[in-house]
């Protein structure tokens, strides 16, 4: 039986890859570089797949990493830089163009040097910086916005018929025994359900945002609603599997930002800031007001102590860390004192469960301010990007909301985690292309040659294709 259910998942996987074909549509294959860069990080390294990588028993075990897993990151890292320096003029408008994530990243490589683990915390930050590799690749390629697509399209149908292949067939990869409640929890095809649920959140919206996109733009295309809708099934079903409510409950709001974005009318501008005001609104309500914040984390199964996380916050808070920098990059979880939360907590934690708590811990509140600025300026980008392309911007301006939403509890401001790798693409902003560069057209995706100044991009190609 399980043969056939694993024969029948991948002919499902190939139906969907056809029903979704657009011949119209080029992209470059350098994008499967970020794409298996995603799979990774939005799955199991390679040493988990292969099971080949250390148990994790120790403290001091995690100054050290997988040789193999090493060894692949640190290829696809170097084809990006390939990729990169073959586009290397429209690298640098962009980077010129995205000053505050090179101010973040710069801070971010500064603080190894204050770091009790140098060379620990510069390799992590070697491996950070292969999260905005991927990002640039996906915006140089010769059509960003039909790049962006693509590579979640490829992440969607793969990882997510896999997750249910697995938890219904293959339990020793898609389940895991919980020691505290003595219950079987899913994972499919990640390391445990809140990973799981993380996968769920990214691709739930780039699915909700296809189908919408379609219900706009392409009603009569049976085929994508069949493959996307398909899709949009398996990912509800493995949400109740899964059981996180951080995922799920963002989820939900993001997939109502996208939904309202697109709502008919030429105004999908100024909708983003009436829409920020109303979260704001709502946040300030649920902050000042005692019943209503044990009324919303009781709707979503959980106390009021969100599962031990505020304790959680107060233990890491009283331990003594330089306030302004921070004990540098990823460097808080390691050492002598990963060893005393892990004394205290039998389940191990290895993060803060608060990204704004955990990049407080290892940059201070001038890293937290930079984060500020980074999350200030990218509100800004997709705004902008809201008015050259709405449909796009719907996608961004969810990834954003959910990104400031799942931060609360749970850590995603760190890398090769999807929802930051998404973030940062979705802040990004992409500068004109100039007269005389060649660029694809909207309608027919040939390359034309740009004979005025556009006052914002929509999608680029360079004379040279990698």
């Amino acid at each position: 039986m399980t043969l056939v259910a694993t024969i029948f998942c991948l002919l499902v996987i190939l139906s969907l890859f056809s029903l979704e074909r657009d011949r119209h549509v080029r992209t470059s294959k350098a994008l499967w570089i970020p794409t298996i860069w995603i799979l990774i990080c939005a799955s199991r390294m390679v040493s988990g797949w292969l099971q080949t990588g250390p148990q994790i028993l120790t403290p001091d075990q995690y100054l050290d990493g997988s040789p193999l897993d090493r060894f692949i990151l640190s290829a696809l890292l170097a084809a990006a830089i390939t990729v990169l320096l073959c586009r290397a003029r429209r690298v640098r408008e962009i980077l010129g163009a995205n000053w505050p994530i090179l101010l973040f990243f710069a801070y971010c490589a500064v603080s190894t040097l204050w770091s009790a683990y140098p060379d620990v915390a510069f390799k992590r930050w070697i491996k950070s910086m292969g999260d905005l590799a991927m990002v640039l690749v996906i915006v140089t390629d010769r059509d960003s916005y039909a790049a962006i697509k693509r590579v979640l399209t490829r992440v969607t149908f793969l990882l997510v018929p896999l997750s249910v292949l697995f938890i219904e067939y293959y339990p020793r990869l898609g389940r895991v025994y919980s020691a505290e409640d003595a219950a079987t929890v899913f994972t499919g095809v990640t390391m445990n359900k809140n990973t799981l649920g993380r996968l769920c959140l990214v691709l739930g919206l780039a699915t909700v945002w296809r189908l919408v996109s379609l219900l706009r733009n392409h009603p009569h295309r049976t085929k994508q609603w069949l493959a996307h809708g398909t899709v949009l099934a398996m990912i509800l079903w493995l949400f109740y599997m899964a059981n996180s409510a951080t995922s799920t409950a963002c989820f939900l709001l993001g997939a109502a930002v996208i939904v309202f974005i697109n709502l008919p009318g030429k105004s999908q501008p100024a909708r983003a800031p009436l829409l920020v005001a109303g979260l704001a609104s709502m946040a300030m309500l649920v902050w000042v007001v005692p019943d209503a914040y044990a009324s919303l984390v009781h709707t979503l199964g959980r106390n009021t102590t969100l599962t031990d996380r505020t304790k959680l916050w107060a233990v890491l808070l009283d331990m003594k860390t330089n306030p302004w920098i921070g004990t540098g990059f990823t460097s808080f979880w390691l050492g002598g004192r990963l060893d005393k939360i892990w004394s205290l907590y039998w389940w191990q934690p290895n993060e803060a469960h608060n990204g704004y708590l955990g990049v407080y811990l290892n940059l201070g509140w001038i890293g937290l301010g930079m984060l500020g600025v980074l999350l200030a300026t990218g509100y800004r980008n997709v705004v902008a990007a809201l008015r050259r392309n709405p449909e796009e911007g719907s996608l961004r301006l969810g990834f954003l909301v959910v990104a400031l939403v799942y931060n609360i509890t749970e850590s995603a401001f760190r890398m090769m985690i999807p929802v930051w790798i998404f973030l940062l693409w979705e802040i990004i902003r992409l500068p004109a292309p100039r007269v005389g560069e060649v660029v694809a057209d909207e309608e027919t995706a040939d390359a034309v040659v740009v004979q005025e100044e556009l006052a914002v991009p929509e999608i680029y190609i360079h004379e040279e294709r990698v």
